[in-house]
């Protein structure tokens, strides 16, 4: 083998490496990687800071396919979900800040930053927030919380089955659109609480609970209407069954 072969071959190793270590930097709505798993690279990208991250803020990709969860959640409705509005949101988020103090600022610093008169920068940043957060709440493998977040649970709602009771009725009673969040508050104690629209309850300015998100679940028509049509109830039973356990303890030991 020639020297300027090998030096091809370990220049296409590193880029390869290169993308596996910043996914979001290569991440397209329109293309095949959104609709594909790749559960390494969402990994990585999360634990490397994805709320940390700077504008121009980019559509992450799904740790799973958009088959995966069914029949919890349909493929059809992944697809619309995650490539229509999600990417909604992104496209708008990076427009509204433009020209702004927020483009200096990271989806953290904005939510915590966002106040009623930023309408667009809190919608698109909130669904921004929002919905990347509940993309790796779910996994296609049937799991149950275990480890500290199941001690957490036990210790602060008396037992799993009734964190899942009041969670359940948390989510059905949203009026209209809006989030369901289980949140680690700042003495560690767990909570559950509700917001509207695409608030959550890191804007400090906004929410009337605030705290750090650990679990959250979409209870907006869109994302369930095709399956469930006028029955949250039994998609929000449904929910339990796709929680990605594994995810939510390392927020909360977080």
């Amino acid at each position: 083998m020639s020297m300027d072969k090998r030096t091809f071959l370990k220049t296409a190793g590193l880029a390869t490496i290169g993308i596996i270590l910043n996914p979001l930097s290569a991440c397209d709505s329109s293309s095949k990687s959104t609709t594909e798993t790749n559960t390494d690279s969402t990994t990585v990208a999360t634990e490397n800071g994805l709320f940390t991250l700077k504008s121009p803020f980019q559509l992450p990709t799904l740790p799973y396919d958009l088959a995966a969860l069914a029949p919890n959640i349909d493929k059809q409705t992944m697809e619309i979900h995650h490539g229509k509005h999600h990417q909604g949101y992104v496209n708008k988020l990076n427009k509204a800040i433009e020209g702004t103090d927020f483009a200096n600022q990271n989806l953290l610093e904005i939510l915590e930053n966002v106040t009623e008169n930023d309408t667009a920068v809190r919608n698109n940043g909130g669904g921004h927030y929002n919905h990347s957060l509940f993309w790796e709440s779910l996994s296609p493998k049937n799991q149950v919380a275990t480890g500290n977040i199941k001690a957490a649970l036990e210790k602060d709602f008396g037992s799993y089955e009734t964190f899942q009771k009041e969670f359940s009725a948390e989510a059905k009673g949203v009026f209209g659109s809006g989030w369901a969040w289980l949140c680690k508050a700042n003495d560690g104690k767990l909570f559950i609480t509700s917001t509207p629209n695409q608030d959550n309850p890191l804007m400090s300015k906004l929410a009337e609970k605030t705290g750090t998100p650990i679990l959250c679940l979409d209870v907006w028509e869109h994302a369930y209407y095709l399956n469930y049509q006028n029955k949250r109830a039994e998609y929000i039973e449904n929910f339990f069954k796709i929680i990605n356990w594994e995810k939510i303890e390392e927020r909360f030991n977080a």
